[in-house]
C-alpha cells in the first residue's frame, strides 16, 4: 500500500497531538508523523528534516498556539527555500471557523481547513484529494 513519507502535527494540545499521531500510526498512511507543539517547532523540524528530503509531505496545523500561531507560521513558511516545498500540504485543523479567520487563511498557503477533531474519514478524503491515494475503508 502506497504511503506519503511524512506529516507534521502542529497542535499546542498534547493530548489532541497524541490522539492525532495514534490514528495516523494505527491508519497506517504514513512511515513518519512529527510532532510540533507551535509554529516555531514545526519550522525548526521542517528545517532539520525537510530541505533534503520529502519532509513533511502534510502539515496539519492548528491556528491558535501560543508562542507562534498557525498565521504567523505560514508567513514564516512562504520565506522558507527547499526543494519540495511546493509540494507540501498544508491543511489547516481548528476548530476555529471564524469568517475573519477563514478569510485570512484564504489568503496563505493552504490548502483547506478542517473542523476538529481530525477524523479516519478526514484523513482519507486529504490523501485522496492532495495525494491520489486510495485507503480502505
Amino acid at each position: 500500500m502506497d504511503k506519503i513519507s511524512c506529516i507534521l502535527l502542529v497542535d499546542d494540545d498534547k493530548t489532541t497531538n497524541f490522539l492525532n499521531r495514534l490514528l495516523l500510526e494505527n491508519l497506517g498512511v504514513t512511515d513518519q508523523v512529527l510532532v510540533a507543539e507551535n509554529g516555531r517547532e514545526a519550522l525548526r523540524l521542517i528545517e532539520q528534516n525537510g530541505p533534503n528530503d520529502t519532509c513533511p509531505a502534510l502539515i496539519l496545523l492548528d491556528i491558535n498556539m501560543p508562542v507562534m500561531n498557525g498565521f504567523d507560521f505560514l508567513e514564516a513558511y512562504q520565506n522558507l527555500s527547499f526543494a519540495h516545498k511546493q509540494s507540501v500540504v498544508i491543511v489547516m485543523l481548528t476548530t476555529s471557523l471564524n469568517p475573519r479567520d477563514v478569510t485570512r487563511l484564504q489568503q496563505l498557503p493552504t490548502n483547506g481547513f478542517l473542523n476538529k477533531p481530525l477524523t479516519k474519514k478526514m484523513v482519507h478524503e486529504v490523501l485522496k484529494q492532495h495525494f491520489n491515494l486510495e485507503f480502505p475503508a
